[in-house]
């Protein structure tokens, strides 16, 4: 298989992809989705892993938290990792349609290699149509792809669990907006912009019923606490007012979209 190879625009998009919609500890060539993807590509699966780790290394998040990727980046790496965060809606679905059309097949079979590593022994899936929240409105095709993007991306920054009550099944979860996805299209598919919930806790995110402080801890709304003292809200919201939420691996959630939320959605 050839090696030493330049990387084209087109294999540094699916590359940036890839990195977005894996979880961190999956960047690795064992990987099945990055050997499905590599052999496509006509590069091995460790040539793949290093370029997803040379990505790593550019991500903010990771600097600051002093984890360091390869240095063998390059300016190539660079220039995508710039052209996605200046302009996730369109990168996103490109993206999206490049890895579809390499590998041959509809995007939501791509979900049957993608692998979250569970807490747990045993490992989860992670679905990318999974039953839709009111954060994730479906329109058109080229936003269906988008939503796919941001779904897997979303997801896998906090290993398939919801940030708030740790909920693990996929088919529960919700790729939720901070910044509602009608008011802000520039945002719709900037992983920084979302948060892993589940249902019921992404229908009161959305409805402004919760939201977070400048710490990233849980703020019940007044209209919330009008219905307790109730055992389902005690369990589901109360039982977790003023914890941070779990952090995630990448793509932390952006300050300025935290603080939109609580003064542009959140009913005080």
């Amino acid at each position: 298989m050839p090696s030493g190879k330049p990387w084209t625009n087109d294999e540094l998009m699916i590359a940036m992809n890839l990195y977005c919609k894996l979880p961190f500890g999956q960047l690795r060539r064992g990987n099945p989705l990055i050997i499905r993807v590599a052999e496509k590509l006509g590069r091995t699966p460790s040539s793949l892993s290093m370029k997803l780790c040379n990505l790593a290394s550019l991500d903010p998040y990771h600097q600051a938290r002093g984890i360091k990727g390869l240095s063998s980046t390059s300016r190539a790496d660079k220039e995508i990792w710039d052209e996605f965060n200046s302009n996730w809606d369109r990168f996103g679905v490109e993206s999206e349609e490049k890895l579809q059309l390499i590998l041959g097949k509809v995007i939501e079979d791509v979900a049957t290699v993608l692998q979250v590593e569970s807490r747990k022994p045993s490992s989860i899936k992670l679905p990318v149509n999974a039953p839709a929240g009111p954060t994730e409105t479906i329109m058109t095709t080229k936003a269906r792809l988008g939503q796919r993007f941001f779904r897997q991306s979303v997801l896998a920054s906090y290993n398939c669990q919801c940030c708030i009550t740790g909920n693990p099944i996929p088919e529960l979860l919700v790729a939720s907006h901070i910044l509602p996805w009608g008011n802000y299209p520039e945002h719709r598919l900037n992983p920084r912009n979302g948060l892993c919930l589940a249902q019921t806790q992404d229908a009161a995110f959305d409805r402004g019923l919760i939201t977070f402080d400048e710490d990233y801890r849980l703020v019940l709304g007044p209209y919330l606490r009008e219905y307790l003292p109730n055992e389902a809200l005690e369990r589901n919201f109360l039982a977790y007012e003023g914890r941070q939420i779990q952090m995630p691996d990448k793509f932390l959630p952006e300050y300025g979209f935290m603080e939109k939320h609580r003064e542009e959605v959140f009913r005080q």
